[in-house]
């Protein structure tokens, strides 16, 4: 199946977007960067890369997103790969952030789209986008002095981010958790309930998982190495596991989804929660937490 994958992404894909993406201005704005200094500024000498981020080929690329080619190439390519349009599905989970949080963590930032869009819908928030790759980082922070947003970017792995517990109102992942194993989705979903105050709440943007199991094209099309695990898993049931109660998760155009969770407040009466545990729709673990109404 890996072979097939890779066939339809070299034959079709790649020649397709080397056609779309202008290669020249790509090649000047890596010349422009100073990557070893700018990596050594941001890069955090503690950080310990997980085995399948060091050893997986995102989208073909080589080193995955420890390499400057993915870093510089990320955004001219998503644009056509999250259609109608990369800021309406990136807009729906903006837009889902209730309140007037205070503090937003965007977990897995990448090169800090959302990250830019929290801000600006968020102006008065302490805005921190993190990620594992550098490279990435760079990008991100370069694409937030040109907007002029005050936005911290932090090298660091989203299952042991080494931020301190209840200190965020709002966690965000936008297109992570297809690219993880499950086992690491669930100990960054997780890790995200240990940073969230009581109260806070948890989003997720990512692939259509009933999407992807009834259309097996869109798997083998492109080359995600998790992808097939992402699909046959249940973010609900996920989130569940990790704590989180109002558990909702709805269609984004079809191919992408959104999930949104709460943690818990303190609860000091047995009668509210009574009835908060039913049978999970992944037979991966024991019963999932849910609101009763």
């Amino acid at each position: 199946m890996e072979t097939q994958s890779q066939s339809l992404f070299e034959q079709f894909l790649a020649p397709l977007f080397g056609s779309l993406i202008d290669k020249e201005a790509l090649l000047r704005l890596r010349n422009s960067i100073d990557w070893e200094a700018e990596m050594a500024a941001i890069a955090h000498p503690q950080v310990t890369y997980p085995d399948y981020y060091q050893t997986s080929q995102f989208h073909g690329v080589k080193n995955g997103y420890l390499n400057i080619d993915a870093a510089i190439t990320y955004d001219p390519i998503t644009q056509y790969v999250l259609p109608p349009s990369e800021t309406w599905v990136r807009e729906s989970l903006v837009h889902a952030i209730q309140g007037s949080p205070r503090r937003i963590l965007d977990l897995g930032c990448g090169t800090g789209t959302t990250t830019l869009m929290l801000k600006r819908r968020f102006p008065q928030a302490k805005v921190v986008g993190l990620d594992l790759s550098p490279q990435m980082l760079i990008m991100a922070q370069r694409k937030a002095q040109a907007a002029g947003l005050d936005i911290t970017f932090r090298h660091g792995d989203a299952m042991q981010t080494g931020l301190d517990a209840t200190s965020f109102d709002a966690v965000c992942a936008t297109l992570l958790f297809h690219e993880t194993p499950p086992t690491v989705a669930k100990a960054v979903l997780r890790e995200s309930f240990r940073l969230l105050r009581p109260g806070g709440q948890m989003l997720v943007l990512d692939g259509n998982q009933a999407t992807l199991r009834q259309l097996d094209w869109l798997s083998n099309i492109f080359e995600e190495p998790f992808i097939r695990e992402y699909r046959q898993g249940n973010l609900d049931a996920w989130l569940g596991y990790a704590g989180f109660t109002t558990v909702r998760t709805q269609n984004v155009f079809m191919l992408n989804q959104l999930s949104t969770a709460r943690k818990p407040l303190p609860v000091t009466d047995p009668a509210t929660t009574a009835n908060q545990w039913v049978v999970p729709q992944e037979a991966d673990g024991g019963p999932v937490p849910v609101p009763t109404a």
